[in-house]
């Protein structure tokens, strides 16, 4: 193994930097435990850190006692679940990524204008049911091209709606099936998948040509990590999703000259670092980023979690 290639941008989105920042703030505040409906994002090392500080991840709201802080995940929740946190009493903080959100405020007031909606995205994944949960019906879920011909609007106004972390080029076959069957469907006035999924899977359509082997660095849980890995096997790429460090294996970089790493949008750096040490072990002689987009998106916190950085919060107890 000659080379390994770093794709740019990789790693941890703004969406998911402000999850995990508003369970430390929350923790920092309140103290533990602090509840957590859902994995914060779906990366197993950080829900494992996150549950060493005082954290714990529930699905059901009967598990949260009277009176606790309540953290909605990055994922978004359907409207029955806020109604229920609000019954309970619980103080609640909502890390719902805002471009989730913003999807969450279309439907709405789509459905106030009496639309109906075809929602492209993966059954059981906690953003669709999140979505989906904004409205009692009137909403169709469709997982591809197939799905498109059993929507059955009752009306004639109809809108389209995207999970955040698709294939883009996927979701693009779907839509454009969507359109295809339902030629007057309304779509977002911008495309719904998010702009760390676009970049993340434009870096690997350059990289993946380049090398010889693509490493993603993500949880099995993670939909924006599948897509990558999927990506670079679309290419022709042979490709490896990892939790860590200790699932690469050896005979995977036989007679492999270079090998491109990425990781998904919720996977730290350290475990990206982690894995870069191990290539150099198994004989790696250079690491090498390649050029690309350069994220500069930042999402405000909720009020009320303080507005001293995490960095100076730790530097306070030391």
């Amino acid at each position: 193994m000659d080379e390994v290639l770093l794709a740019e941008p990789r790693g941890f989105c703004a969406g998911v930097d402000r999850a995990i920042e508003i369970v430390e703030r929350a923790l920092y505040k309140y103290g533990p435990p602090i509840y957590v409906r859902h994995e914060i994002v779906h990366n197993t090392y950080v829900v494992n850190d996150l549950r060493a500080k005082g954290a714990i991840f529930i699905e059901d709201l009967a598990d949260v006692p009277p009176g606790a802080t309540l953290v909605f995940s990055a994922h978004g929740v359907s409207k029955a679940v806020r109604e229920e946190a609000d019954r309970r009493g619980f103080q609640v903080y909502d890390a719902t990524c805002p471009l989730v959100t913003k999807v969450h405020v279309e439907v709405a007031k789509l459905a106030k204008e009496g639309y109906e909606f075809i929602m492209i995205g993966h059954k059981g994944h906690p953003e669709v049911e999140g979505t989906m949960g904004q409205l009692s019906d009137g909403i169709y879920l469709v997982e591809d091209t197939a799905d498109v011909a059993g929507v059955k609007p009752r009306g004639d106004k109809l809108a389209v709606v995207t999970q955040t972390t698709l294939s883009v080029d996927d979701a693009a076959e779907i839509l454009a099936e969507v359109k295809r069957c339902f030629p007057n469907v309304r779509e977002p006035k911008k495309q719904d998948i998010c702009y760390a999924t676009q970049n993340r899977q434009d870096a690997v359509k350059v990289m993946a040509p380049q090398v010889d082997l693509v490493i993603v660095v993500g949880s099995p849980t993670s939909s924006n990590s599948n897509r990558l890995r999927e990506l670079a096997q679309r290419l022709g790429t042979e490709a490896y999703m990892v939790e860590g460090a200790a699932d690469l294996k050896p005979e995977w970089f036989a007679a492999r000259r270079r090998v491109g790493l990425t990781a998904g949008a919720s996977a730290p750096d350290i475990l990206v670092q982690q894995v870069i040490a191990r290539l150099r072990e198994l004989g790696a002689l250079s690491i090498r980023s390649i050029e690309g987009v350069t994220e500069s998106v930042h999402f405000p916190l909720p009020r009320g979690l303080g507005d001293r950085s995490m960095s100076e919060v730790a530097a306070s107890r030391s």
